[in-house]
């Protein structure tokens, strides 16, 4: 498998606080590779590292094989954080057409592909309106319609899910599977047990640390775990 992400003994801290340590990690092309923990457990520090937000404290993260951070490489990832990164004041059509100028999209390819995303995220009819009178769902959806119009090679995306409804989000995971299948590296952060899942491999992480990592079944075989809430309680206790 060709490797598109690699980190090499990650660290990071904010002043005196250690948010991220020795982690050591592969993503393969194509492959959706969650970060699975709790709320400051490290995940948004280290996805901000691969996208090359932050340069880490110590050791190096590569994406397509380039050493981040790379604004070449940008343009080559799509991006979903956390805090949505919108214009209030201008609609739902209007932001992505701005994010399809940033990304070089020619006018008739904006149209195309805005409507495309429009769609998988299910705004079609809300996309007229300014962002300031959308709810929080209809921003995290506007938001992942943003990080996916220039059909990125690598996706990362911040808690993608937060705040929609099950089926939208069932709908949005349908969408995930066929990026997968058409070469789509995804890697996503979540604290949604029943997420992590669907995840081809998985990195628990707790604390800053990789705590375990693997394919939801491996994890959950290892320990002879039904679920993995289960097997994130048990590597979580073995490094207490």
């Amino acid at each position: 498998m060709e490797t598109v992400i690699e980190l090499d003994y990650i660290a990071h801290s904010f002043g005196s606080e250690s948010v991220i340590k020795a982690i050591d990690m592969t993503v393969d092309k194509g492959e959706i590779f969650g970060l699975l923990g709790p709320s400051g457990a490290g995940k948004t520090t280290l996805v901000k590292i691969i996208v090359g937000i932050l340069k880490p404290s110590e050791g190096s993260a590569s994406v397509l094989g380039t050493p981040m951070p790379s604004l070449e490489k940008m343009k080559n990832i799509g991006f979903m954080a956390q805090s949505d990164a919108l214009y209030s004041e201008l609609s739902g059509r209007e932001n992505l057409d701005f994010f399809a100028s940033i990304y070089g999209l020619s006018k008739s390819e904006r149209k195309e592909k805005i409507q495309e995303v429009l769609e998988v995220v299910d705004l079609t009819s809300e996309i007229d309106k300014p962002v300031e009178k959308f709810s929080g769902g209809m921003k995290r959806r506007l938001s992942l319609a943003a990080s996916i119009l220039h059909q990125p090679e690598v996706l990362i995306l911040d808690e993608p899910t937060v705040g929609i409804d099950p089926v939208l989000r069932q709908s949005i995971w349908k969408e995930l599977k066929i990026l997968k299948e058409k070469g789509t590296t995804i890697i996503l952060t979540t604290h949604v047990m029943d997420e992590a899942d669907k995840c081809d491999r998985l990195a628990l992480i707790r604390e800053g640390y990789i705590i375990a990592q693997g394919t939801p079944q491996s994890l959950k075989q290892g320990i002879g775990a039904n679920t993995i809430e289960e097997a994130f309680l048990h590597y979580g206790s073995a490094v207490q």
